[in-house]
């Protein structure tokens, strides 16, 4: 597959500038029109103030881009074209048709790998599904970041997931998982899941540090998980969270919906049902996760000035 980074994007890269990848998933299938255009400004805007490039993630004409500009943004952004939703297993059959797609954690970790980009920033990566025993839903994700070696800023998993399950993949699939000013694994939208973390770290030069350590050992790498929580103030509470969430799962069971489809339609439940709330909660924690991956990548940066 042919992968094109932006001139500001591979000027970095080449240059050994701290650069971070950005998905499209969040901006085509995640927000409203027209504010997922709004955050996705917004997000480049930060990972600019910290230091770093930031390189949004999609493709275009079967074209992997690295590095999206004002113009690719607005075309992801329009909710009047049809922008397919890819995972990893998906990049062929897009590159093969000349599709446009909006990436996904394991896709948009692939192709950042791919381009020398080495910190991702994404709202929540992907998971072990509830009832996965049953249906075997579990997302690519988790392979992919077993195999590759990135650093993925995130706030843990969304809540809808079987989080227990989850910590368990990632343990056995050797991810390290740390959690950034925190103890305790976050669920997206709620700063704390109700499990705890073995590491811990406070800046993101310890972050560069860890992550260089894990590269440079013996064997094959894995992705390095850094779990920021959502911000205190945007918070959902805990009981708007459960009732909607419990509403939210059986809706989705009743109307059928399985698969890749089950995670968009529970987020557009959240939204519908939270006056606004989850919508906010979730600007706040990708943008606070954009903040924390752009201190990474200047770390990790050879030649950051």
């Amino acid at each position: 597959m042919r992968v094109r980074l932006s001139p500001e994007v591979a000027d970095a890269v080449g240059s050994g500038r701290g650069v971070v990848a950005l998905e499209s998933t969040l901006l085509a299938h995640g927000l409203p029109a027209p504010r997922n255009r709004e955050v996705a400004a917004r997000l480049e805007e930060v990972v600019r103030a910290h230091g770093a490039v930031p390189a949004t993630v999609a493709v275009l004409d079967g074209i992997a881009v690295v590095g999206l500009t004002s113009v690719e943004l607005d075309r992801i952004c329009d909710p009047a074209r049809q922008v397919d939703k890819l995972s990893h297993r998906d990049l062929a059959v897009a590159a093969a048709r000349g599709g446009d797609g909006a990436t996904t954690v394991a896709s948009t970790s692939t192709l950042a790998h791919a381009a020398g980009v080495r910190v991702f920033a994404t709202g929540g990566i992907g998971g072990v599904h509830r009832g996965a025993a049953e249906t075997y839903d579990v997302s690519a994700d988790l392979d992919v970041l077993a195999q590759t070696p990135i650093v993925v800023v995130c706030a843990g998993v969304k809540s809808i997931l079987d989080v227990t399950a989850t910590l368990e993949v990632l343990e056995s699939r050797s991810i390290p998982v740390l959690g950034y000013q925190t103890s305790r694994f976050p669920a997206f939208y709620r700063r704390d899941s109700g499990h705890d973390l073995t590491w811990r770290v406070e800046t993101g030069a310890e972050v560069a540090a860890i992550a260089e350590m894990h590269w440079g050992g013996v064997g094959p790498s894995s992705a390095v998980v850094v779990a920021n929580p959502v911000p205190a103030e945007a918070e959902l509470d805990q009981a708007v969270h459960d009732a909607v969430l419990e509403a939210g799962l059986a809706r989705v069971a009743a109307d059928g919906i399985r698969g890749k489809d089950v995670t968009p339609a529970l987020l557009a439940y959240f939204h519908e049902h939270t006056d606004g709330r989850s919508l906010r909660a979730n600007e706040a924690l990708v943008l606070a996760n954009a903040a924390v991956a752009a201190q990474v990548a200047v770390a990790l940066a050879p030649d950051q000035p």
